[in-house]
């Protein structure tokens, strides 16, 4: 199991939560591990990349090189099985609208898909992706 790319999200978050079993599922490669921003991994490697500690955005970190919003989604979605991989042709949408959307889901996503109080329990297989 080689996995090269690193994704950090909001642990607390349902949105977020569900898309990392959404990429779980369709990352038959492998590619990505994961922490959540509220973690001990998290906060490690947000020192180590020089993100700020308030960040709320899915991260990927890959090949050493941060991304965020938008952007992080769409390198993610290339990766992917299936037709998610035609998620990335987005990307020629210039960062701030692709961003102006990203962000007006993020604001909202408490709101309309709610809170986590207890972190999910992977099997054993899936706990080695997670970073501690």
């Amino acid at each position: 199991m080689i996995m090269t790319a690193i994704i950090l999200f909001d642990g607390v978050c349902n949105l977020c939560n569900n898309s990392v079993q959404f990429i779980l599922k369709r990352d038959t490669k492998y590619m990505f591990s994961f922490a959540s921003l509220q973690s001990d991994a998290g906060q490690r490697l947000l020192q180590q990349h020089d993100i700020p500690k308030n960040t709320d955005s899915f991260i990927l970190i890959e090949n050493g090189k941060v991304y965020d919003r938008s952007t992080a989604a769409l390198r993610i979605c290339k990766h992917l099985k299936g037709f998610w991989k035609l998620c990335y042709l987005f990307i020629v949408i210039p960062k701030p609208i692709r961003d102006y959307m990203y962000q007006f889901i993020a604001k909202n996503r408490y709101k309309w898909f709610g809170t986590k109080t207890a972190c999910m329990l992977p099997t054993p297989d899936l706990r080695k992706r997670f970073l501690d």
